[in-house]
């Protein structure tokens, strides 16, 4: 008898040969559970919401496997930039195209919209995190929010390139990545500011409170603001 995990997968797996006709839909599950042999009912139960969770998983997976890349890769040598870069290109190329493109659909809909922003959220998050940021404050929010905006027009991209091997998308990737770089960079020279440290010791000053997530932070919020101190 296959575990919930196992049958999970099963219907994840079987669905995606019917996403480029039906779409992330509840007539994709249907015919998963069709395919893997068990009741919609059951079917339902790993995927309440049906499409919405359907699609979620599928991204989920896309980020698993793009984490364990990355574990096997060798990054001694490489820049920053690169590393960002390779993990990047690493969740694009396990995807598959149309199954992505039937994601973007079912996640431009109002509806859907906040599940959407979340996984992209997610990805960035899994990126900074296995490339070993550190950062414990405002920054946590600044890089994710950057590389997130970064990673959604990318996948934007290259769902309509047309060019050999996808050459065009690196190309727009690395520049995107070098803005996000810069400004990084722009950030660190403007701690060095003095206009800008006189403002964080003054009315800059609550920036500092804020930090990044926790396990006391509540479920669905990307970090937490303490309370203060007597």
């Amino acid at each position: 008898m296959p575990s919930q995990t196992d049958l999970k997968t099963r219907l994840l797996d079987a669905a995606l040969s019917h996403v480029a006709f039906d779409g992330w839909s509840n007539e994709t599950l249907k015919q998963a559970a069709k395919d893997c042999d068990v009741e919609y009912e059951l079917a339902k139960t790993h995927y309440p919401r049906g499409a919405v969770d359907l699609a979620l998983a599928y991204h989920h997976s896309g980020d698993d496997k793009m984490v364990a890349g990355l574990a096997k890769a060798d990054f001694s040598q490489a820049r920053f930039r690169d590393r960002i870069i390779a993990a990047v290109r690493l969740r694009l190329e396990s995807a598959d195209i149309e199954a992505v493109r039937r994601g973007v659909t079912l996640f431009a809909m109002p509806q859907n919209a906040g599940d959407g922003a979340k996984a992209i959220w997610g990805t960035a998050d899994r990126i900074w995190s296995e490339l070993g940021d550190t950062s414990q404050d405002v920054n946590w929010y600044t890089k994710r929010a950057t590389l997130s905006a970064v990673y959604s027009s990318v996948v934007l991209y290259w769902l309509g390139d047309t060019s050999d091997d996808f050459e065009n998308t690196w190309a727009f990737l690395d520049r995107r990545i070098e803005n996000v770089m810069q400004f990084e960079k722009t950030k660190a020279k403007l701690r060095e500011n003095p206009l800008v440290k006189g403002f964080m010791n003054g009315p800059g000053k609550f920036l500092e409170r804020i930090k990044s997530p926790d396990d006391s932070g509540a479920e669905g919020f990307p970090g937490y603001w303490p309370q203060a101190k007597d």
